[in-house]
């Protein structure tokens, strides 16, 4: 099987992604997304064909089902996905993704915690309220993830808790899943 030579993915992990290529001496050319496009599909998709058109052909993608046509696309452009729903499952582990979602967790990475009215703003615009009655409907706090490559963004975090009238909670999150996911798709076999 053809050696894997470039790895797309959303910048949301740019981080813990390009931590675990070098731990891993890995050689892969790697394009990232900006990690708010996932609230406008109409945007990811145009980004994620220019990462992939021209993409090398071993390409694998490290996104979740954030778009609708996500598997289609991937078949266009014969690119490998992880098997993940989403980033938070890629970090957690399924059972542990969706038992934190049914305890009503909105799970805070630091990338959004930090721009989150950038990353919102496509969505919700200038109505924070919205944003907030959405969130309280279907979630009662923060679930806030600190991985390795994390820095400190409890500052960001309290801010959002406060504006939004959620408590948070910190949970400390390997790297082991995710480098699960990664070696089943750049190592042949």
């Amino acid at each position: 099987m053809p050696q894997v030579t470039c790895l797309v993915g959303c910048g949301i992990l740019k981080n813990e992604v390009r931590y675990l290529i070098k731990k891993n001496d890995w050689e892969l050319q790697t394009r990232f997304a900006c990690s708010s496009l996932h609230v406008n599909y109409d945007r990811l998709q145009a980004a994620l064909q220019s990462m992939l058109d021209p993409a090398p052909e071993n390409t694998v993608v490290v996104y979740g089902e954030c778009h609708p046509l996500i598997d289609k696309m991937m078949a266009q452009y014969h690119a490998k996905r992880v098997n993940a729903q989403n980033c938070i499952e890629m970090l957690l582990g399924k059972d542990a993704f969706v038992g934190e979602l049914q305890n009503g967790a909105f799970f805070l990475l630091e990338d959004w915690a930090r721009r989150w009215d950038f990353v919102t703003r496509d969505v919700f615009g200038q109505t924070p309220n919205a944003m907030g009655e959405i969130l309280r409907s279907a979630h009662d706090h923060f679930l806030c993830l600190k991985t390795p490559c994390s820095d400190d963004f409890s500052a960001e975090a309290m801010a959002l808790s406060r504006r939004f009238e959620m408590p948070l909670e910190w949970r400390e999150t390997s790297l082991d899943i995710l480098e699960d996911h990664l070696k089943r798709l750049i190592i042949p076999g």
